[in-house]
């Protein structure tokens, strides 16, 4: 069974949500806080893992739809040395304008209703429904 990894606030938004390392790093720039060397970086990176890597919502724009697949989250697995390393210089961005981050593992995610082969989208679960027992 495969084991995986998400990096995510470690404190929830307004929603209640626990946005991603690259949500994060996006917030930083909508929100003007970067300075310019590193909001060129980030454009930069962005770009490099838009090149690397599908994003989940071109093949399935559903997949993060709030009604359909609530609280849905991006896990990477946890081999997918690349595009964990990819993610390093965005923590560390994330700690120079500290932004509180935490790192997940489990091998069971959730429903998953996206996979390929660096990560999966999963609902997670949820109780009572999910409760394994009786």
């Amino acid at each position: 069974m495969p084991q995986f990894v998400r990096y995510q606030s470690a404190v929830p938004n307004r929603h209640g949500q626990y946005p991603g390392v690259f949500a994060l790093a996006n917030g930083l720039r909508d929100d003007g806080r970067l300075t310019t060397e590193d909001q060129w970086w980030l454009l930069e990176a962005n770009q490099k893992a838009t090149a690397a890597y599908v994003d989940p919502t071109t093949v399935d724009t559903a997949c993060y739809e709030p009604t359909i697949n609530p609280g849905a989250r991006a896990w990477f697995f946890a081999d997918a040395a690349d595009l964990l390393a990819m993610t390093t210089p965005y923590l560390e961005l994330l700690d120079r304008y500290e932004v509180p981050w935490m790192q997940l593992r489990t091998r069971t995610p959730g429903r998953v209703v996206y996979r390929d082969a660096a990560q999966v989208i999963a609902v997670p679960y949820r109780h009572p429904e999910d409760w394994p027992f009786p």
